[in-house]
């Protein structure tokens, strides 16, 4: 466990021990055995019903492999820690706490110390108490993990957990339990707004949109989120509930809104994360739809993935050299590391050199490093035997590795990979076996390592994050992607993607002002932010020719910012002002006055959107300026 995580963990259970005294508890403290009383059993049935019936439905399912493989016991527990349901082996502890695993038990901080359910209410978190981490001694023969369950408003609706007796690979344990409150949280969301909302689905590829670990976004017609789980948050980098979609991404919300639920729509985020988004929209509008629009397939934009080695670039010689160099190292099976800049098309790359490699015919399983909760790294990627932990399913598991056999891993965001699953991957390219987890025999593995990385992996070994013996493992070529405003061949990239992107109808090429605009953008979210921007344009044109108003907001505020603060580059000619002051005018009707569409659609075209320019010319504020676009559609 790295050291940082290793302290946040020690200052859970330091911080819950402190409470525990604070409370009045010693060590030796015998909390009163419970012993509901039947009328308040019955209110418990009554009152979480729905909490009930949600988590039965994800968890019995799930339970039924694991009672074959350990003895372990799952309770749901209210939000003031009141056990509600269990399922499980008894067995698991000694005679005279069973009856603190039936339902109507009280596991609060105050009463029971530091426990799994009470410590993940105090904390608000998943939570691991192991033996001796318990502050009751009465305790310390139970392992327990747990993670609370919030409802669709985010409002603490209860806590479920694991408890055994065993030795188990507890890790797997607490991400098991983090993924199963996750699934219950999403059945709770889908329950109270699924037939009246827009529900957007969140991964980072589309080909895992049915993961419990999806993001869910749920907004009304106006695209304001009235519903979201947690992992949308740690997706997005943001408390999304009760914010619009237009503050969350880069494309415009009636782009999103109004997309079809049967393609997957890419989604760009403000702080420059490339997700793949579902949408499903409600009842009421699919009826409503399918009564208005013709039955015909839609036409869905060309893939990047279709990219091959000869369209990698359009006169780029780095690109071009990168793209060869890599060609002949995978032909001899020499590891290669790509590094760049998030968004350069690094996996792009790997899927051109795939179709390309002898290796054409077996599978290119890619794996984002990142994007897996660090528990379950080295079960999804070295498998598992039947029975290895608590939730392993009676047939184990492959793994990653294994499932890449013959054919190219490509382990993206390869720095994150947490150091026990490093060392273990080490093994497996020294020796080229894989050991399941939990095995004891190992299984050949024929496979060539692609890795990426867009953070210098030097600085990940000098703070104790990344092994040095691995780096030099994985290093056979390492190449660098240049990121987009480094790229000789930019206005050719820019005019091939708008056509593998435009509508039916549209022009074949950009407007000399559009293009130019694009070209001298910093583009600091890369390749992944040009074909957003495109596709936003695209969709707002509406089959028309792409003007500059087309562009995203946030594009141009990030142009004219880059054009404020550039002082070696010449300021272009002013276009001549409009008059708007007349005499004996006030200021504020001189901005009414200002408000004719002609003019200000006029100034700023001939300023080519540069908001700063234009509110000069027009002698109004930006913030003016920014009013009166948005009410005339353009920004």
């Amino acid at each position: 466990m790295p050291k940082d995580r290793y302290a946040d963990y020690r200052s859970v259970i330091s911080d819950s021990w402190n409470r525990c005294i604070a409370f009045g508890l010693d060590h030796d403290h015998q909390p009163a055995t419970p012993a509901p009383a039947d009328g308040v059993l019955a209110e418990l049935e009554t009152r979480f019903q729905e909490l009930r019936t949600a988590t039965e439905a994800e968890v019995a399912p799930y339970y039924r492999n694991v009672l074959s493989n350990s003895r372990c016991l799952i309770l749901l527990a209210s939000m003031d820690a009141t056990v509600l349901q269990r399922w499980g082996d008894e067995r698991i502890t000694d005679t005279h706490l069973k009856p603190w695993f039936q339902v109507g038990a009280n596991w609060q901080e105050q009463t029971c110390g530091t426990n799994a359910i009470g410590t993940a209410i105090a904390t608000a978190s998943a939570v691991q108490i192991q033996r001796n981490e318990h502050f009751l001694k009465v305790h310390r023969s139970i392992i327990g993990s747990a993670a609370p369950i919030f409802d669709a408003t985010r409002q603490l609706a209860g806590v479920l957990s694991v408890f055994s007796d065993a030795y188990l690979p507890q890790a797997h344990t607490l991400g098991m339990v983090r993924l199963l409150s996750q699934s219950v949280e999403n059945r709770l969301i889908a329950k109270q707004h699924g037939e009246e909302y827009i529900q957007i689905t969140l991964n980072t590829t589309a080909d895992n949109f049915d993961s419990p670990w999806s993001g869910i976004l749920v907004t009304n017609d106006e695209g304001q989120v009235v519903a979201s789980n947690q992992r949308a948050d740690q997706l997005l980098g943001t408390v999304t509930l009760g914010v619009s979609l237009d503050d969350l991404f880069t494309t415009h919300r009636n782009h999103i809104l109004g997309h079809p639920e049967h393609q997957p729509l890419q989604l760009l985020t403000h702080n420059k994360v490339r997700l793949s988004a579902r949408i499903k929209h409600p009842t009421r509008i699919l009826d409503s739809a399918a009564k208005a629009v013709p039955d015909t397939p839609a036409d869905p934009a060309p893939s990047p993935d279709l990219i091959t080695l000869d369209r990698l670039e359009f006169g780029e010689p780095s690109v071009r050299r990168c793209a060869e160099q890599s060609m002949k190292v995978l032909d001899r099976d020499v590891p290669l590391l790509i590094t760049g800049e998030t968004g350069v098309g690094k996996e792009v790359l790997v899927k051109a050199l795939h179709r390309a490699s002898r290796r054409r015919e077996q599978p290119l399983v890619a794996v984002n490093c990142a994007a897996i909760p660090p528990e379950l790294v080295e079960s999804e990627l070295f498998g598992y035997e039947a029975g290895a932990f608590t939730g392993a399913r009676a047939q184990g598991a492959q793994g990653l590795i294994r499932k890449a056999h013959k054919g190219i891993l490509f382990l993206d965001e390869i720095g994150e990979m947490p150091l026990a699953a490093q060392s273990r991957l080490l093994r497996v390219l020294q020796e080229r076996v894989v050991t399941p987890v939990g095995g004891t025999s190992s299984v050949p593995v024929d496979l060539l390592l692609v890795t990426a990385t867009n953070r210098p992996l030097s600085e990940r070994i000098e703070t104790g994050h990344f092994r040095a013996d691995l780096y030099y493992r994985i290093n056979g070529l390492c190449v660098r992607l240049p990121p987009l405003r480094e790229r000789a061949d930019k206005r050719a990239l820019i005019q091939s993607l708008y056509l593998r992107n435009r509508e039916p109808g549209q022009p074949e090429d950009l407007s000399p002002k559009v293009l130019a605009t694009l070209e001298n953008h910093p583009w600091p979210g890369n390749i992944r932010q040009l074909v957003n921007v495109l596709r936003v344009a695209v969709a707002l044109a509406d089959g028309n020719d792409i003007q500059l108003w087309h562009l995203p907001e946030d594009f141009l505020a990030q142009y004219d910012a880059t054009r404020d603060n550039t002082p070696s580059q010449p300021a272009p000619t002013a276009p001549e002002p409009i008059e708007v002051y007349r005499p004996g005018i006030t200021q504020p009707d001189a901005v009414a006055e200002a408000g004719e569409p002609s003019q200000i659609l006029q100034v700023y075209q001939r300023c080519n959107g540069n908001v700063s320019q234009t509110a000069k010319a027009l002698a109004i504020s930006r913030n003016t300026l920014y009013k009166r676009l948005r009410e005339l559609g353009v920004r």
